[in-house]
């Protein structure tokens, strides 16, 4: 029976060795109140996990120890402390942490099971709706830990209980500075993984290393439809999605819903008409439904090509029939067709595809509306040198719509001269952004009064009217076909919460035009 302990070492556990001489017995009274009754195992950095009983209130606890105390213990301590002032269902309690000196010790909830470890090493790989129910009170349970600014940092199937009643718990906080919400959700993925294949897609070091995934040349994990039959396409989408660095990770309570919704559908046997997937987020007042995938996006370019193939072709033949006299004055020859429009039979020119326009620093600037202190005016650079490591990144403020104390904050792009335009591609470093795209005639002058006159004389093309993104890579399209533009400015109204520290902030990564 494995209880705590079996996650992922971290910089602590490297922080100094435990001592085993002079090792707590069997029957050993600890602050005069828990008595160690069974040795279970040691964790992964040679901490010793008894079973004990609080001889007063006479109930069974966990007790983690580690010798020597004083220092080398206040991490494992801290984060005790940490996970004490989080109560929720899924998440292991925490009664004490007592530091001695020659040692320390964190006291918890006893939980009767297993770990997912365990589990799947005696009964092999889950079916896909017990690993999603196992998923979602992980990812409940994160969402509880993250709305108090906390990281778990120990997201792994040796710290995910399985209790004989059923109730999955998460246990053994102990967060370093490596560690954050991102890599806590892309553990929930790592977790998926591994209940879905037996394998664990992160890297593993030390005694609790588990079964590596299968990897490509490229050394990414197969997926788990490569690996096993009867997993769900969306499931399996899922899993990738939260594993890609590339694809930007949900917020914890997104992720929650998410999962909540597969839950229900997996109880309903309703496995393959869920939809596609699509994160919800809590704090969002938006109901449009947030797509989690590229595939998405792809699957649904191609419907709408295929549509508008259809359509032409469905012109084409209502034109046709419309116009009995255009057979007998041209004939038709096998394998060819006739535009009753082009009675000559001349082949029009193919619809020129848009290309990237290569832009220069010196073609970018800040618009920042009044009162703006325009700190950042050398960070305008960032969105168009192609690297999306690189960004302009904005000062927090108090509240989502710049502190209410301007319209907002963009960037204007001079292109030199007039041109045509087919899209605007923008990539952010968190979802959650309101922004638009305008355009005008000049550019009134980089100054406040400059931008001021700007924002009143500027459009916005199309209905790009302001909406929050639902990913982190924008598409605004809407240019009039026969219109030309010089000056496009993409501005932003409102602010995602800042997940690494206080107020509201986004850094705007890259900002890519395309025209003819």
């Amino acid at each position: 029976m494995t209880q705590v302990g079996e996650g992922h070492e971290t910089a602590a556990d490297e922080a100094g060795p435990v001592l085993t001489f002079g090792a707590p017995t069997a029957g050993e009274i600890l602050a005069e109140r828990y008595q160690l009754e069974q040795h279970v195992n040691n964790d992964s950095a040679g901490r010793q996990v008894w079973r004990g009983i609080d001889v007063i209130l006479r109930r069974p606890v966990a007790v983690v120890l580690r010798r020597p105390g004083g220092d080398s213990a206040t991490e494992m301590l801290q984060a005790a402390v940490a996970a004490s002032r989080v109560i929720h269902p899924n998440l292991v309690g925490v009664y004490d942490a007592i530091d001695e000196q020659t040692r320390a010790y964190v006291v918890r909830e006893w939980v009767e099971g297993e770990s997912l470890r365990d589990l799947v090493a005696a009964e092999g790989p889950l079916d896909p709706a017990r690993a999603i129910a196992i998923a979602h009170s992980v990812a409940d349970a994160l969402t509880s830990v993250h709305a108090t600014g906390m990281v778990h940092g120990n997201v792994h199937p040796g710290t995910t209980m399985i209790a004989d009643d059923g109730r999955v718990v998460l246990a053994d906080a102990r967060a370093d500075s490596a560690d954050s919400m991102e890599s806590d959700i892309r553990a929930v993925g790592g977790l998926l993984y591994f209940a879905l294949t037996g394998h664990w897609p992160h890297t593993e070091v030390g005694r609790s290393a588990l079964p590596d995934a299968n990897r490509d040349s490229s050394g990414n994990p197969s997926a788990p439809r490569q690996i096993r039959a009867g997993v769900p396409a969306y499931l399996d989408d899922l899993t990738m999605d939260l594993l890609d660095g590339r694809v930007a990770a949900p917020a914890a309570d997104a992720l929650t819903a998410e999962l909540g919704r597969l839950d229900a559908a997996s109880e309903d046997e309703e496995f393959e008409d869920v939809g596609p997937l699509r994160f919800v987020q809590g704090t969002s007042s938006s109901s449009e439904p947030i797509k989690s995938t590229p595939k998405i996006l792809l699957g649904v370019g191609a419907l709408v090509l295929i549509a508008i193939v259809g359509l032409i072709f469905g012109i084409r033949a209502i034109n046709d029939s419309s116009n009995p006299d255009t057979d007998a004055k041209a004939p038709v020859t096998a394998g060819a067709g006739q535009d009753p429009e082009n009675p000559g039979g001349e082949t029009a020119a193919p619809a020129a595809e848009p290309k990237k326009i290569a832009l220069t620093e010196d073609q970018v600037r800040i618009v920042d509306a009044p009162p703006g202190s325009r700190t950042d005016a050398d960070e305008a650079k960032f969105v168009v040198d192609g690297d999306r490591e690189t960004a302009w990144e904005l000062s927090y403020y108090k509240s989502p719509k710049f502190g209410n104390l301007k319209e907002g904050m963009g960037v204007l792009i001079n292109l030199g001269t007039p041109r045509a335009l087919a899209e605007v591609r923008v990539s952010t470093s968190a979802p959650g952004v309101a922004m638009d795209v305008r355009y005008g005639a000049n550019d009134p002058g980089d100054n406040s009064s400059g931008d001021s006159k700007l924002l009143k004389d500027y459009k916005k093309v199309g209905d790009s009217e302001a909406e929050k993104s639902t990913g982190t890579n924008w598409l605004f399209s809407g240019f009039e076909p026969d219109q030309k533009y010089q000056y496009v400015l993409v501005f932003l109204t409102e602010l995602p919460k800042n997940e690494d520290g206080p107020g509201y902030k986004v850094s705007v990564n890259e900002i890519e035009l395309y025209g003819y």
